[in-house]
């Protein structure tokens, strides 16, 4: 009687392991078919909801200003000249005509003073003009602070930050200033300017085309 009770227990499990080995197999074949590479069963990777890449059928994005900054070309010492020669404003627009007969306006703030600000801009490598000059009034350097517009205006030979020095901007007349003397005639600036500059600096973009 017990033989047969292990018999049938036997018996049982070994049906169950036919029916699970065949079961698997089903499910295995209706789904990847007799190929061993199936992936189906791999684990879902987690995306984002949102697309992270634009698609390519689309324009690519522009800002406004990125498309009007490269409206006009011209030197830098030009540019300054010609910020000079119209009365050196802080805040008004000044007009120019650039490299290609266009007339273009500019003003202080957006498009001159970055040449006195900014590093590699005059030559690879070259420091900013407030490197040297700048609110320390360093008696080598001129003691001239050229890191403001007002300071601008004080000169040079400044005795302290609250006193009056030489002007540098020609009184608006850009030939007689001390800059076109620095920059144009004796190519001195900014410091380190090998012999192989032009004369008028590099040629950049400033400004925008006049309406």
């Amino acid at each position: 009687m017990k033989d047969d009770v292990k018999n049938l227990i036997y018996w049982i499990i070994g049906l169950f392991i036919i029916v699970l080995v065949v079961w698997i197999g089903f499910v295995f074949v209706s789904g990847c078919g007799f190929s061993l590479d199936c992936e189906k069963g791999a684990a879902i990777p987690k995306r984002t909801p949102i697309p992270t890449l634009i698609p390519a059928s689309l324009p690519i994005a522009q800002s406004e200003d990125s498309a009007v900054r490269v409206s006009c070309q011209i030197t830098a010492v030009q540019l300054i000249g010609s910020w000079v020669s119209n009365g050196y404003s802080e805040t008004d627009p000044f007009t120019f005509t650039d490299l290609n007969e266009q007339n273009c306006v500019a003003n202080f703030y957006d498009d001159v003073q970055k040449l006195f600000l900014e590093g590699n801009l005059w030559y690879p490598g070259a420091p900013a003009c407030t490197t040297c000059h700048n609110p320390t009034l360093n008696i080598d350097t001129a003691s001239m602070d050229l890191s403001s517009y007002a300071s601008m205006l004080a000169g040079s030979r400044r005795e302290s930050s609250a006193s009056q020095g030489n002007d540098i901007l020609g009184g608006g007349v850009w030939e007689a200033s001390l800059l076109y003397q620095k920059l144009y005639v004796e190519q001195a600036m900014p410091f380190g300017r090998p012999p192989d500059v032009p004369a008028e600096g590099p040629i950049i973009f400033a400004g925008t085309i006049q309406e």
